[in-house]
């Protein structure tokens, strides 16, 4: 038979080796976990409130949205967009409720705030004086550092934007375990809630192709979970200036209407609901034919070149795109155009297309 070696303490008794551990434990041979006093909260005693918006329904008061994407798909011009008409007091979409001018701050390392954030900002109309930027040359900024409170309290800024996740870990901090990204985003978390403002941070995806968008944001899935609101930004198969905005998880509310904007030599335009899936933009696949976007797209181009048409001129030619009267109709509709009467012919004024 084999010799088996066990253990020294084998043989000893349950009990020997209880003492032996508490003996340990009085001569600080363990490390002993710290005392916390119990405080027990009834939830009667809590007053239940609604969750505000800042965009309905993809970035709320109180809490964390990300805003993920392949690198150059545009996710900080969207985000500096945002920026923009917020500090103006107005929003991209009707959804956005905005009372007044806001302040707001806006983190950065990838891009020069001299060369890259401010002329993207003044190219979209934004009030200067209303977004700030936390000094980072003595010290690097992280998402628990106490300046980011500091900040908030000092300027009341109703939005913080952190662009992107990985540069604001702080020094020996992996995205990738789970222990650590939940940490750090849960104290992020309590500081939107605390002061009730949105925080939005910015993530690159990984390379994993094919897999679902919530696997594909750079580190821990903890930074997803926590988030309550995560976008996700992407190219659109067939269309090299436009971009998708799809909601890829939402916790507080039913998700929003896939939205979306492009980026051209004209700069950025808003182009609003969009039908497209996550799937679709991570596949890189075009998205299912929708009649009326389409013909939407096609006056916005057709504006570019005419202000003024004649509408029965404009049904022939949509007719040549396979647009029927009634989608044309109801596009017209949606992007609010007027016609006037001139000489008993009626005539579209599309200079005023959104």
């Amino acid at each position: 038979m084999e010799n088996i070696c066990y253990p020294k303490y084998y043989s000893t008794s349950i009990a020997e080796v209880f003492q032996s551990i508490n003996n340990n434990h009085s001569n600080g041979g363990f490390m002993e976990e710290e005392r916390t006093d119990l405080k027990l909260i009834k939830l009667s005693e809590i007053q239940s409130q609604e969750i505000q918006w800042l965009w309905y329904p993809f970035i709320p008061y109180g809490k964390l949205t990300i805003i993920q994407g392949d690198p150059g798909d545009g996710k900080t011009t969207l985000v500096l967009n945002i920026a923009a008409q917020l500090s103006k007091g107005s929003g991209l979409d009707k959804d956005v409720k905005v009372p007044a001018p806001m302040n707001i701050i806006y983190q950065t390392v990838e891009d020069g705030l001299a060369d890259t954030v401010k002329p993207r900002l003044k190219l979209a109309g934004a009030d200067c004086e209303r977004i700030v930027v936390i000094d980072e040359s003595d010290k690097m900024l992280s998402m628990v550092d106490e300046r980011l409170e500091q900040a908030l309290i000092r300027t009341n800024a109703k939005l913080l934007i952190l662009d992107p996740i990985q540069a604001y870990l702080g020094g020996g901090i992996d995205m990738n375990r789970a222990n650590e990204a939940r940490d750090m985003t849960k104290k992020l978390g309590l500081l939107a809630e605390k002061y009730q403002c949105a925080i939005v941070l910015i993530g690159h995806m990984n390379k994993a192709a094919g897999n679902k968008a919530a696997y594909r944001g750079m580190g821990s899935i903890d930074f997803f979970a926590v988030a309550r609101s995560v976008l996700l930004v992407g190219r659109i198969e067939g269309q090299a200036d436009v971009r998708a905005v799809v909601q890829i998880k939402n916790n507080l509310a039913a998700f929003g209407h896939p939205k979306a904007f492009s980026l051209s030599e004209n700069g950025f335009q808003w182009l609003g609901d969009y039908d497209i899936t996550a799937d679709e933009v991570l596949g890189g696949t075009a998205p299912k034919a929708n009649k009326l976007e389409q013909a939407k797209q096609w006056l916005r181009k057709l504006a570019k070149i005419n202000k003024t048409m004649p509408s029965s001129e404009i049904f022939e030619l949509a007719d040549a795109e396979d647009i029927s009267k009634r989608t044309l109709e109801n596009a017209k509709k949606e992007l609010n155009i007027k016609a006037k009467k001139i000489n008993n012919s009626w005539y579209w004024e599309l200079k005023n297309i959104k």
